[in-house]
């Protein structure tokens, strides 16, 4: 297999705010299952900073990232990774909220570290339109750099 860099599977940004999920590449580790990604979290913002790392993307993961694009093109909110074994990500593309008296077109994005820590960190990040067809291309992208993480 070729060798591949760190790979954005997820990245939310806007100028003050942040939800990176990163692929690292294939788990090193003596994990017990194959085909696993290895993961890291970045949650950035002017109140608040999150880094979480040893987080597993397993084929099925990225199956259900697909289908939460899905749904997110649609208007309807999602819970990505809610199984337990790793932290939880929802993202809610509803607005507007308001910030400062000013009126924030965004999506809320809350990271919950349901296995260690018991954190979580919400974010209002504001997006361009055409922000889950950049997921999907970065979803495809990482497939296609781990083709073991398709099923």
């Amino acid at each position: 297999m070729t060798e591949h860099g760190p790979m954005d599977l997820i990245h939310l940004a806007d100028e003050e705010k942040s939800v990176i999920v990163r692929v690292a590449g294939p788990t090193t580790g003596v994990l017990p299952w194959d085909g696993c990604l290895d993961v890291d979290i970045v949650v950035a913002s002017e109140f608040a900073k999150g880094h979480l790392t040893e987080v597993c993307l397993l084929p099925e993961d990225l199956d259900d990232w697909a289908e939460a694009l899905e749904l997110l093109a649609e208007g309807q909110p999602v819970r990505w990774m809610d199984d337990g074994r790793n932290p939880e990500i929802r993202i809610t593309p509803e607005g507007p909220y308001i910030s400062r008296g000013e009126v924030l077109n965004a999506i809320e994005v809350v990271v919950r570290d349901t296995t260690a820590s018991l954190t979580s960190v919400c974010v209002l990040v504001r997006l361009p339109a055409d922000w889950v067809d950049a997921q999907r291309l970065r979803l495809a992208q990482v497939r296609a750099a781990w083709p073991f993480g398709q099923s």
